[in-house]
């Protein structure tokens, strides 16, 4: 039987965090004497058994770490001169790789680090706070472990960083990374090296399995992971380390190491995982469920498994008391809650009608997925209906794929060709991986849309919990086993008809894409026209589906800022894409290659000036002007680079402008002197940086926003949209009101709503 004691003592210790890290300050403060009162009212009445003393100890216990730790990061000196916007002279200990990501004005290197001095103000100080390091693209790149130090502008942070450092100077390097640091980095680019190569999928697969190394994956294959419920495989988690110790531990068995030397082995194996996908919390967090795993594989292991998860989430929110909020830390200690607490009653229900191996196979994922559903949907706005049988059929490659991996990486390190020859089997086990991926992803129906609100997660784990109550009741049998998964399948073979389908009349919509533009011009049934995929191609393509839209003769991509073009793979998902257009300045490199990649080509040009019909669109592009000066005084090249669209739908008149700043919106004013428009897109998600006089002289009736909501820059400005409402203009806004769809029905034009 497992221990539900030490469930409850990872339980208390979660409570404390979240107390601390989720509430308010003075709702912690009431809610941690809420149960000091019930405590001792508890020990004078006798209403506790000393079962509940160690979960009350580690809620206590993780509760005033957190604490402390806010203390020390808020009352930080850093914290202090950031509030000022101060400009300091700091030694940074990087602390993690470098990653790339897309910034408002191109992109932009993120690291994290802990700051070791700060010298600002007249003022010095030595501490040991964490930051989070946001330099330019042309920064120079620094490996995990150097200590630099740099002249930087100091930013508020919020979260876990007392500060965010914005470097305005070279930096000087003041101590190169260990050597640990240099073998784990030798030990990386060697498994790279070992499936240089491979096919390019399987080639970026292999590191990411080995050691979480996912920097080079397709964006198009990660969304299709995400589908089919194997983003796990992408990162660092207790599989891997599972994985790598267990066959580290068989080969110990197979030279004769035996008994404590077996520990002493695991524990090395432990430690060079960590050490080499990187002593991060996350990579911690990881090492620590796959060593519970490890327990649980072990004698008498259910019960010896849950003990080892309690402790285990204990002593990490008692490093890491941050942890507890998380995504990562939930799904790992759920789905490995769910392996050690569901899936042994389901395995032996399952056990009645088929052999232990199939029972085990099915029974494990069935488990996990379950236990991480509600987690999953809020983070991804969908329930996966194929990740059972995505996880099912990839089990048999995935430790191949590991074990072969790093073996080649090991090997390579002494002689590169039997390196590369050892992990050949590694990168075809990954690309039966990408095949299953792909083709679960390909299903019609491979998951279904679900509401991120706490009503509809409320639901769904209610579900969740009916359907732990009721499944070993229908594993039990052959008839309910086979007959469920049936109609699972069919379910998923069977596109679901969109519920009402798409308004009568409509002529545009405005997808919710969060924080980035995607509008969708209707050229005839089921076909349109999009101008702009959005930041994300699983909103895209719901929106698309909102809409039956299955044909897109014209994709027109107005610059290639992530927000307006991470989304592409979303509206190729199972459509026919004609033309693909974008703006003419490939800035930044990046955005533009991503396209490419997706598309399998670069998009052509648009023709300035040009009109033509698009079955009910008439359309123009009205910019830029060739010749345009695009870099305006402390402005966007690539945002004043934005194709701007002069449609015409049904009568109604329509103006998409990208993310066009003043300096052209005043060129565009001179160009298109005495234009009115019926619908405004209002360019920038409503920035306050805009020629108002042009915007508000356009005599639009609908102004539309496309904004994400509680996005950090400020969009839309409230001066913005006052001045639109002043001149007639009605505003939507989809962070406000979901898809905005423009309808014209017997000559009126009005707006239908989702959200």
């Amino acid at each position: 039987m497992p221990d539900l004691r030490a469930v409850a003592l990872g339980l208390g210790a979660w409570t404390g965090a979240l107390l601390v890290l989720v509430l308010p300050g003075w709702a912690a403060l009431v809610a941690a004497l809420g149960v000091a009162v019930l405590a001792g009212l508890g020990t004078l009445r006798r209403w506790w058994a000393v079962a509940w003393l160690g979960p009350l100890a580690a809620l206590v216990a993780v509760a005033g770490v957190a604490t402390l730790h806010q203390t020390v990061v808020t009352t930080s000196p850093l914290a202090g001169l950031a509030a000022e916007g101060a400009v300091v002279t700091v030694r940074l200990d990087l602390t993690s790789d470098t990653r790339v990501v897309a910034g408002q004005y191109g992109d932009l290197q993120v690291v994290r680090a802990r700051v070791a001095r700060v010298e600002g103000r007249g003022s010095a100080w030595s501490l040991d706070a964490p930051v989070v390091v946001m330099a330019d693209a042309d920064w120079p790149r620094q490996p995990l472990g150097t200590t630099v130090e740099t002249s930087a502008r100091l930013v508020a942070g919020d979260g876990d960083v007392a500060a965010l450092v914005r470097p305005l100077g070279e930096p000087r390097v003041l101590a190169e990374p260990d050597k640990w640091w240099d073998a784990a980095a030798a030990l990386r680019r060697s498994v790279r090296a070992a499936v240089s190569d491979r096919d390019a999928d399987a080639r970026e697969l292999v590191p990411a399995l080995v050691v979480g190394d996912d920097g080079g994956l397709d964006p198009g294959l990660a969304d299709d992971f995400r589908t089919t419920g194997l983003t796990h495989l992408l990162a660092v988690s207790g599989t891997n380390l599972t994985l790598v110790v267990g066959f580290l531990l068989v080969l110990g068995r197979w030279v004769g190491v035996r008994g404590r030397w077996l520990h002493a082995l695991a524990a090395i194996g432990i430690v060079g995982f960590v050490v080499t996908a990187r002593a991060e919390p996350s990579v911690v967090r990881a090492a620590a469920m796959g060593t519970v795993a490890l327990v649980g594989m072990g004698r008498n292991g259910r019960s010896r498994g849950t003990r080892a998860l309690g402790v285990a989430v204990l002593l990490l929110l008692l490093v890491w008391p941050r942890l507890a909020v998380t995504a990562g830390f939930a799904l790992s200690v759920l789905a490995t809650a769910g392996i050690l607490l569901l899936a042994p009653g389901w395995r032996d229900a399952l056990m009645r009608w088929t052999p232990r191996w199939v029972a085990e196979a099915v029974s494990v994922p069935l488990a996990a997925q379950v236990a991480c559903t509600p987690v999953v949907a809020a983070l991804s706005g969908q329930v996966s209906l194929v990740a059972v049988a995505a996880n099912l059929l990839a089990a048999p490659a995935v430790a191949p794929a590991t074990v072969l991996g790093l073996a080649g990486g090991l090997l390579g390190l002494a002689w590169p060709p039997l390196g590369a020859v050892v992990a050949a089997p590694a990168a075809w086990s990954a690309g039966w991986i990408i095949a299953v991926a792909r083709w679960g992803a390909a299903i019609p129906t491979a998951a279904v849309p679900w509401g991120t609100g706490p009503v509809a997660l409320a639901l769904l784990t209610a579900l969740c919990v009916v359907m732990v109550a009721v499944t070993p009741r229908v594993l039990r049998h052959p008839s309910t086993s086979l007959g469920c998964a049936g109609l699972l399948v069919v379910v998923m073979l069977v596109r679901p008809p969109t519920i009402g389908g798409p308004p009568e009349g409509w002529v545009l919509a405005m997808c919710d894409v969060g924080q980035g533009d995607g509008l969708v011009l209707r050229a005839a049934e089921h076909a349109a026209v999009v101008v702009d995929a959005g930041p994300d191609p699983v909103a895209m393509d719901h929106c698309l589906d909102r809409l039956e839209v299955t044909s897109v003769p014209l994709l027109v991509l107005t610059h290639f800022h992530a927000d307006h073009v991470d989304g592409t793979a979303g509206v190729l998902e199972g459509r026919r894409v004609g033309e693909v257009e974008g703006s003419s300045l490939p800035d930044p490199p990046d955005g533009a290659r991503e396209v490419a990649t997706v598309l399998g080509h670069d998009p052509a040009l648009p023709a300035y000036g040009a009109t033509r019909t698009v079955g009910d669109v008439t359309l123009q592009e009205v910019w830029p002007r060739p010749g345009a000066t695009l870099d305006g005084s402390g402005e966007s090249a690539p945002n004043n680079a934005s194709v701007v669209v002069l449609a015409q739908v049904r009568g109604l008149r329509i103006l998409l402008t990208g993310d066009v700043e003043p300096s052209a919106q005043s060129a565009l004013a001179r160009d298109l002197a005495g234009l009115r428009v019926d619908v405004l897109k209002v360019p920038h998600h409503g920035s306050r940086h805009q020629d108002l006089d042009w915007l508000t002289s356009l005599g639009a009736r609908l102004a539309l926003v496309s904004v994400g909501e509680d996005n950090g820059y400020g969009h839309p400005a409230p001066d913005v949209l006052a001045a639109l409402t002043a001149a007639g203009a009605r505003v939507w806004r989809t962070d406000v009101s979901g898809d905005v769809v423009v309808v014209v029905r017997e000559g009126e034009v009005g707006v239908v709503a989702r959200g």
